[in-house]
């Protein structure tokens, strides 16, 4: 079993007809740190052009790593959160400077953070880590300036409008356009791996929620280059759906439209879906007009909410998702095992110390004495000894992850709320595409066995 593919639900492959393939971030990869800093310097100039912020955010300068996917913005109050998977806050920070634990206790309580609460804004995509290190930065500048500032909800707001805009007018895509070099990452074994499962009789298509325009001067650039048993892309995939506006795709009765290759004039279509080039419509009649059960398909996309989340909830399709950060997450892991091993024995050695002052402390409470003062005394300094050692190595481990956050797919000792949602709604995940094309179009996924907690001796 190829081990870059992780099992969250069995899934049989040989069932699968028809595999569907986002297009940004999944079939075709970006230098992402070069599109984030891209992103962040189209947003600051539209702040300061369309929403008159002070000149003073022009000269922010991008921070890659101080944000990650999966963390949440409360538009109130401000704050960047991340959260384990009860939805419960494991870490925050208010612009560039993290809470105390007494302070975000204060001001959050033991509160479980609703993501459906409009005050919360998601930060679930690769395209989202340059909205929230720049949302951090402005209220940085609020905190010190607050006069020239509107409050952190309106931030929150003009922040996300200002890159929704960028992403509509076109000011970032035509920059990648002009130096598809610097943003597009060719991988000839995404070819090679899409021909193979094309030769076990699988059906490819393209659903995106980018333009045609944009869509074929890409698959133009990075896939049709390596074609050795098709033509162009046109050949190679069954069905390409253009400006799908997902996650409506899944859930609304939307309209298709037939898209003319030679010119992209689109045309209505009250014809039976089929193979073609298509712009917008719905999985509903995707599914019925090939005559397919949802779990014939298999669509692969990075997107939790827009890709996977309400396509699980939606459609009986299965779901794959692609996680680029989770490749240096997993080799981080292993050069972190060695701590892990040392904080896991140093536990084995402190547990029972616990267990014999719990004993002792409940006897002396029980006959109301100090006998056991001798034994006591020494068992926390013994306890307190081991904690410290064990602080240092955390200290340690997390120094090799994300300075800001930490790990992606953790928060302490618990899941992250992100690494919740993947497991959750995705059958299996991986780093990049070519890991899923690389294997054998019959492969059989099983998911490992988890024991329960009792069932842990």
């Amino acid at each position: 079993m190829n081990n870059k593919i992780y099992v969250n639900r069995t899934l049989n492959l040989k069932r699968i007809r028809y595999i569907g393939l986002d297009m940004d971030h999944t079939l075709i990869r970006y230098h992402s740190e070069e599109f984030e800093l891209l992103s962040h310097s189209v947003m600051k100039e539209k702040l300061v052009k369309n929403k008159h912020y002070p000149e003073a955010v022009q000269n922010l300068t991008f921070a890659y790593n101080s944000a990650i996917r999966g963390l949440a913005i409360d538009r109130k109050k401000g704050n960047l959160l991340k959260l384990n998977r009860h939805s419960s806050i494991r870490a925050s920070y208010h612009g560039l400077v993290p809470l105390d634990f007494k302070t975000q206790q204060k001001m959050y309580k033991s509160t479980y953070i609703d993501l459906g609460d409009p005050n919360f804004l998601a930060v679930d995509t690769t395209f989202s880590v340059s909205l929230a290190v720049l949302f951090q930065q402005v209220v940085e500048l609020k905190k010190k300036d607050p006069a020239s500032f509107p409050d952190f909800s309106v931030i929150a707001d003009d922040v996300l409008n200002v890159l929704d805009e960028a992403h509509r007018d076109g000011s970032l895509k035509d920059v990648v356009k002009a130096n598809l070099n610097k943003f597009i990452i060719k991988d000839p074994a995404v070819v090679a791996g899409l021909e193979k499962f094309r030769r076990h009789g699988k059906k490819i298509f393209v659903l995106t929620n980018s333009d045609y325009a944009y869509t074929k001067l890409l698959l133009d650039y990075a896939i049709s280059p390596y074609l050795k048993e098709h033509k162009s892309w046109m050949d190679l995939f069954e069905i390409i759906i253009t400006f799908a506006q997902k996650p409506r795709f899944f859930y609304d009765n939307l309209k298709f439209l037939k898209v003319n290759p030679a010119d992209g004039t689109m045309t209505n279509t009250e014809a039976k879906f089929g193979p073609g080039i298509y712009q917008g419509g719905c999985a509903e009649v995707f599914t019925k007009d090939l005559g397919l059960e949802g779990d014939e398909i298999l669509y692969v996309g990075d997107h939790i909410y827009g890709d996977i989340l309400r396509l699980k909830k939606d459609c009986g399709w299965r779901t794959a998702m692609v996680i680029e950060e989770l490749q240096n997450e997993v080799e981080t892991n292993r050069q972190a095992q060695p701590i892990v091993s040392e904080i896991e024995s140093l536990m084995r050695k402190k547990e029972p110390l616990e267990d014999r002052l719990t004993e002792l402390m409940t006897q002396k409470t029980e006959k109301a004495g100090s006998i056991h003062e001798t034994q006591i005394e020494p068992l926390q300094k013994q306890i307190s000894d081991i904690d410290t050692q064990i602080s240092g190595l955390i200290r340690k481990q997390q120094g090799l992850y994300n300075s800001t956050w930490g790990q992606l797919m953790r928060a302490g000792n618990e899941e992250s709320y992100f690494a919740y949602q993947v497991d959750r709604y995705a059958c299996v995940y991986m780093t990049k595409i070519s890991d899923l094309l690389e294997i054998s179009p019959r492969t059989y996924f099983r998911s490992p066995r988890r024991p329960l907690s009792h069932e842990i001796y």
